[in-house]
């Protein structure tokens, strides 16, 4: 089973990765990185553990990879 990562992890690894804090709205963050096109990715706020579908929604949304938030 692939390890599955914290909501505080995620925004860290992001903020390392140039995305900046947006705004919030309720348990929602949303973060964008500015670039050649703008990125925007919503991270679900205060959870011990993403799941997996929603972590790769994350993924796709910042153009990275799961290599980007192995430690």
């Amino acid at each position: 089973m692939p390890k599955l990562y914290s909501s505080k992890y995620i925004l860290r690894v992001l903020n390392a990765k140039g995305f900046v804090f947006v705004s919030q709205k309720g348990s929602h963050i949303k973060l964008r990185k500015l670039s050649k096109q703008t990125l925007t990715v919503i991270v679900p706020a205060d959870r011990k553990e993403i799941p997996r579908g929603t972590f790769s929604s994350i993924l796709r949304q910042s153009k990275l990879t799961e290599e980007d938030f192995r430690r």
